[in-house]
């Protein structure tokens, strides 16, 4: 079978970011744009060499082994036969680089995945352990940032974020969603907020959203609990149990139905939807330089192998713009 990687981050960045044919300093500011600098404001960036958000994380190595039953939905090559060798982050939420472990702001918890597909290609996962966003649209997601930091130095009865969340209950809603403290990043799920067309050998599509499972079932602390571990408890426990046992995830596929809404990261779909088993994560050891590795490296979730397309959710299409964005300035 022959490999082709579409990267959908060019069309993207065009949609989203509303690029003019002028110079960058004669056009107004992209939505993207407007989002990271928010975003550098909340957490006192921009920091040379470090992302914008989820800066403090630990990057690992290990192989991807796909699931005959992927093939049902997809002809994506690394879904086929053969494991694929794989870069995997976690990280804390925030763009604090020193954010404790045991923080509440430092959830929700993120995966990213890079997976090989050889001959220099590759295909990005970009997950949380949260499944939904806390608003459908860039533009609302702006808003959103922009109160949290107007808040901080507001000294109204009101603060702006609380009239947001107020005018926007599926970010109150968001906002309220459990998020609990892991015992280990080996011990939490993780989903995809957005929505993907699978497509198979026949020409039969369907969307789906990703989700991590460890396979050894979930382990959480409670806040008493987690209060007393160390700021570093979750970095370091991912090294000594790779010291002692690679760490194994299940990934699968949620399929949507006729009806469900696959262009709204804000909704959750039922639980009684299928979910089709793509394949199993092993990963073995920390990778050697990660550091580098960090720096040089953004994950894009439109970077897709044939047989796997985008749908149409603005957040979807908004996310590799605004890590670009912030990836530029990490090399600035």
């Amino acid at each position: 079978m022959g490999m082709k990687i579409i990267n959908y981050l060019p069309l993207a960045l065009f949609l989203v970011m509303g690029m003019s044919s002028g110079l960058a300093e004669e056009r107004e500011k992209s939505t993207v744009e407007k989002i990271v600098d928010v975003q550098h404001d909340l957490f006192n960036g921009p920091r040379e060499g470090l992302r914008s958000n989820h800066t403090k994380g630990v990057v690992l190595s290990g192989e991807f082994y796909p699931a005959e039953s992927a093939r049902q939905i997809t002809t994506a090559v690394h879904l086929q036969q053969n494991a694929s060798p794989i870069v995997v982050r976690f990280s804390n939420a925030t763009g604090f680089p020193d954010i404790a472990d045991n923080d509440p702001k430092g959830l929700a918890k993120g995966m990213a995945m890079r997976i090989d597909l050889g001959d220099e290609g590759y295909t990005d996962m970009v997950l949380s352990s949260v499944p939904r966003f806390p608003v459908a649209t860039p533009e609302a997601f702006l808003e959103m940032l922009t109160a949290v930091r107007d808040s901080a130095s507001s000294d109204a009865e009101i603060k702006p974020i609380q009239h947001f969340l107020a005018d926007h209950p599926k970010a109150k809603h968001f906002v309220e969603y459990p998020k609990p403290f892991p015992v280990s990043f080996a011990k939490l799920s993780y989903h995809g907020i957005n929505a993907f067309k699978f497509t198979n050998a026949e020409g039969e599509s369907v969307y789906g959203r990703y989700i991590v499972m460890p396979l050894g079932g979930m382990k959480t602390l409670e806040k008493a609990e987690a209060e007393k571990q160390d700021e570093n408890y979750l970095m370091n426990e991912i090294h000594e149990r790779l010291a002692q046992q690679p760490v194994e995830f299940r990934l699968s596929v949620q399929i949507a139905e006729p009806g469900d809404e696959v262009n709204d990261a804000t909704v959750i779909w039922s639980d009684d939807r299928q979910i089709v088993e793509l394949g199993t994560i092993v990963i073995n050891a920390p990778i050697a330089d990660a550091a580098a590795y960090e720096k040089a490296t953004m994950f894009n979730p439109l970077a897709l192998p044939e047989g796997i397309e985008p749908s149409a959710d603005p957040i979807l299409l908004a996310r590799p713009g605004a890590y670009a964005v912030s990836f530029q300035h990490r090399l600035d």
